[in-house]
């Protein structure tokens, strides 16, 4: 009966025995020198320096676009929408409606134009007919005022050459008969005294006779002094009036001359900007209806519809749909043509001096898995891409492309592709990962058996660095630097180089 009782007490101390153990094993592992540690240490120890042709290339992620391609842009100004677009990757032929756009806003902007310009056309058609009218005017008020200067010069002759010498003559005779009259006069008083002094005439005849005497040399008197007046003050003052209405009519055919011309210069401005407006009105509404016209945008030759894919400041691509917005002078459509495919990339600054026109390229499009195609380098830019430091101030990335050479008709332009370039093709040296080399006071190391090692480099690759010395075949490098290893800064001279910065290094845990 008591021996159950000892067993199940026994079954109760096996589990805390094998805890003690397992965990005295794990101390065992994690202690220096332990199985853990010892396991640890083998993986880090690495890779062995292997000898044999080493292949430096430069490896970046691209994207196809034909070599000769037609580019449907939108020209509508401002920012507009899509309406309606053909189908990606469909066979169009030449004249083929490919997008239509939104133009509400353009036809709201032609009706009020068109108002604008019938407008306009009637200021300038009133304005040409007021320069007709004026033109017209000023030939009447110039004939008028002339013909007033010549009326006034004629009466001027009128006077001195006539009206005068009969005024002058007037006088002579007006005197000439008023003394011929008084000599008459004269002798009648004279007889009349004699024939009254003999009876004959009586005292009042006597009188009647004196009184005609008396009116003869008043009449004489008047007709002296009426041609003095005439000579000293009517002919003075009729010359001096005269020759008034002719400077007056001179003033005034002058008067006439300017105010024609102003009022014909301003007719003319009128017309002028008029015209100007007329123009300018009717240059918006033809604009206007050629905007319209490229609402609807057609092929320009047959081919194959492959949407534009533009990169924006902040890598994302704009998405070419229908109710998307483009902007003016926006790609919408490329339509390829022959001359065959060519990939496009972006190369970091770091590896541009490395890669230069006319070196061989191995191309691998994703959507043709399995298959690679030769290119050769055709372009690479002398400026940074601007676009792409909008992402990264301190990255600079360069615009290459890559001619394929053997292109499939499986190839799509704007399908991504990764791009390998041939820089160097060493055929026998020493090389490691490039896990395997580490910087320390401005010298390459490489860890062996925990001791770090100056060496040598040259060209690297993105998997390979080449080993010029310091290393022998079949060394085995540690791919990671042993715990507690701080690298050293670079000497003075080198960081003066580099305007005083440290060279950045890689940070290793103790």
């Amino acid at each position: 009966m008591s021996t159950p009782p000892i067993k199940k007490k026994k079954n109760r101390l096996v589990l805390p025995i094998l805890l003690v153990v397992a965990a005295g094993g794990l101390w065992s592992g994690l202690r220096e020198g332990g199985w853990m540690n010892a396991t640890t240490v083998a993986q880090v120890e690495g890779q062995e320096v292997q000898r044999g042709p080493l292949r430096i290339t430069v490896v970046q992620r691209g994207n196809l676009s034909a070599k000769n391609s037609l580019k449907v842009i939108n020209e509508l100004e401002g920012n507009v929408q899509i309406l309606s677009l053909v189908e990606e990757g469909k066979q169009v032929k030449e004249g083929d409606l490919l997008v239509v756009l939104d133009t509400s806003s353009l036809e709201d902007r032609e009706n009020s134009g068109e108002i604008a310009v019938q407008n306009a056309d009637a200021t300038l058609t009133t304005a040409k007919q007021d320069m007709e009218i004026q033109v017209s005017q000023n030939t009447s008020d110039y004939a008028k005022a002339k013909q007033a200067l010549q009326f006034a010069k004629d009466d001027e002759v009128k006077y001195l050459e006539g009206d005068f010498e009969q005024q002058k003559a007037a006088a002579e005779e007006s005197i000439f008969l008023a003394r011929e009259e008084l000599s008459q006069a004269e002798d009648r008083y004279e007889k009349s005294q004699h024939l009254n002094a003999e009876g004959f005439l009586t005292p009042t005849e006597l009188e009647g006779d004196r009184l005609a005497l008396e009116k003869s040399k008043v009449k004489l008197v008047q007709a002296e002094r009426a041609q003095v007046l005439l000579l000293e003050y009517d002919f003075k003052k009729q010359v001096a009036v005269h020759q008034g209405k002719i400077e007056e009519a001179q003033r005034e055919l002058k008067r006439v001359e300017l105010q024609s011309a102003a009022r014909l210069v301003n007719a003319e401005s009128k017309v002028r900007t008029s015209q100007a407006k007329y123009d300018l009105e009717k240059e918006k509404l033809d604009k206007l209806r050629d905007q319209l016209k490229k609402s609807e945008i057609y092929s320009p030759c047959s081919g194959i519809v492959v949407y534009a894919r533009e990169n924006r400041r902040w890598g994302q691509g704009d998405l070419i749909e229908e109710g998307a917005t483009v902007r003016e002078r926006q790609e919408i459509i490329t339509i390829p043509q022959s001359g065959g495919m060519i990939a496009e990339v972006s190369l970091h600054e770091s590896v541009i001096k490395k890669v230069k026109p006319g070196q061989a390229c191995t191309i691998r499009v994703d959507s043709i898995p399995g298959k690679d195609f030769n290119g050769v380098i055709e372009f690479v830019a002398l400026l940074p891409d601007s676009g792409s430091s909008w992402m990264n101030p301190n990255q600079r990335l360069f615009r290459t492309n890559i001619a394929i050479l053997d292109t499939s008709s499986e190839m799509r332009p704007g399908t991504s592709c990764s791009v390998e370039i041939l820089v160097k093709d060493i055929p026998n040296t020493l090389y490691v990962p490039v896990q395997g080399v580490f910087h320390s006071g401005g010298q390459a190391v490489a860890f062996v058996n925990g001791k770090a090692r100056k060496i040598e480099i040259g060209s690297a690759s993105e998997e390979w660095v080449e080993i010029l010395s310091g290393l022998e075949e079949g060394e085995v490098v540690q791919l990671a630097p042993p715990r507690g290893f701080q690298p050293e800064p670079p000497p003075k001279a080198e960081r003066d180089e580099m305007g005083g910065k440290q060279k950045p290094t890689r940070k290793y845990g103790k």
